[in-house]
């Protein structure tokens, strides 16, 4: 019979689509990047949905947030999302946490969530991404870290590769030496080459009263791996290789 996965199932038949629909993935951050990695797993048909994020939408979110409307503009950015995910597919499951990510709340809330297949960390926060990469690696967990993509423009030098292997980015920089001094040695990310553009004597209502510059965006989207791997069990993982120091 047909259904709104019918083009799917051409490619990767049934049987794929069944592990698909029992996938659990938890997508970190429901903004730019976030908000069309989760639609475009609501569009594979990953059968649960876990949205983490405390922001609400705002007038800026509309160049690049597929939540962001004028019609949606003070509403939580997760309620929004929720309700897209409803329209594509009524039986995705969805939860959602309207929870700030920090090093001291990361770890109960992955116990509250549960199982989960994939993680997808889509947040700015440097000390939340080593978190997450930390607990996704003690929990054999596949993980994709998206890096900087504020003040670029080039969607086409986006690349998905271990951070090892990552020049230029700031981000990526002082996410190999945290997690170096951790002990972790690979981590999959989504990153690009393209030096980020200047943005000085640039500015926004929005920086009034902030301690961060904010930095310039436009409207690609950038999605993740999860559905690949729940597809292909033999595709590459992206799991949190953990190399702990020896104890002198």
């Amino acid at each position: 019979m047909i259904n709104e996965y019918s083009r799917t199932e051409l490619l990767i038949g049934s049987e794929n689509m069944e592990k698909l629909k029992k996938a659990s993935v938890a997508v970190f951050g429901v903004g730019g990047v976030g908000s069309h990695c989760i639609e475009a797993l609501a569009r594979c048909g990953i059968g649960r949905l876990i949205l983490i994020d405390n922001d609400d939408v705002s007038l800026t979110n509309i160049n690049r947030q597929s939540i962001a409307y004028h019609s949606t503009i003070g509403r939580m950015k997760t309620d929004v999302m929720r309700e897209r995910i409803k329209d594509i597919d009524p039986n995705i499951k969805v939860e959602t946490y309207e929870t700030f990510v920090l090093p001291d709340n990361a770890k109960e809330l992955l116990e509250q969530i549960g199982t989960i297949h994939y993680i997808i960390d889509a947040i700015d926060t440097v000390s939340a991404k080593i978190v997450l990469a930390e607990l996704a690696g003690e929990r054999n967990i596949p993980i994709i870290s998206s890096m900087g993509t504020g003040n670029k423009l080039h969607a086409e030098m986006f690349e998905i590769t271990d951070l090892s292997k990552t020049s230029v980015c700031p981000l990526c920089k002082v996410m190999r030496k945290e997690l170096r001094n951790r002990g972790i040695t690979h981590l999959k990310v989504l990153y690009s080459k393209e030096k980020p553009i200047s943005a000085e004597g640039r500015t926004t209502e929005e920086e009034k009263g902030m301690r961060r510059t904010i930095p310039g965006s436009v409207s690609f989207a950038c999605c993740g791996l999860a559905d690949r791997r729940r597809s292909n069990p033999q595709f590459d993982t992206g799991r949190v290789d953990l190399q702990r120091k020896q104890e002198e």
